[in-house]
């Protein structure tokens, strides 16, 4: 038996190795919103999954320090928005550490269940919040979507090599 490269003694990979192989990863970019006690909140997410068919059920994660998380973390109900090529700067802004996320420019309403919900998205989902899951310096957010809009117009945005990228034909 030849032993693979770079695979020797088990010892747990570095931070930097995981961050360096998902820069390779391309993925859908989305906004998690909920209502917190001194107002609305959201970030970034690029952790979506869809879970289940039936019931309808998809996760996300979120940082134990990360300012949502201690709405997200009592919410009953979250907004799930999939934004298109056109807002990269809308997930810039849920991105950046200490930024005015729902001041003008953003366009928002409260939806159901009191959840924020972005407006010109490619979808929106709103969210009842089954179960947290401790994952490391994260947590797992599974959730059942109960209603939403999936009709907006447009392509998605990706997240890919530390920024945020169109589809290219």
């Amino acid at each position: 038996m030849t032993a693979t490269p770079g695979l020797g003694a088990s010892r747990p990979a570095s931070t930097d190795l995981l961050r360096s192989a998902f820069r390779r990863h391309a993925a859908g970019v989305a906004v998690i919103t909920a209502r917190g006690a001194l107002g609305p909140v959201g970030f970034t997410a690029t952790s979506l999954t869809s879970v289940s068919a039936e019931p309808p059920l998809l996760s996300f994660g979120i940082g134990i320090g990360a300012s949502s998380w201690p709405a997200v973390s009592e919410a009953r109900h979250v907004g799930v928005h999939i934004l298109g090529e056109h807002q990269h700067e809308l997930a810039a802004t849920f991105a950046r550490s200490g930024a005015d996320r729902f001041g003008a420019p953003t366009a928002w309403r409260e939806g159901p269940e009191g959840v924020p919900v972005l407006g010109g998205v490619l979808a929106w989902l709103v969210c009842r919040v089954v179960e947290r899951v401790p994952a490391g310096d994260h947590h797992i957010v599974l959730a059942e979507v109960v209603l939403g809009d999936p009709g907006g117009a447009g392509r998605p945005l990706l997240y890919h090599g530390g920024g945020f990228n169109a589809l290219r034909d």
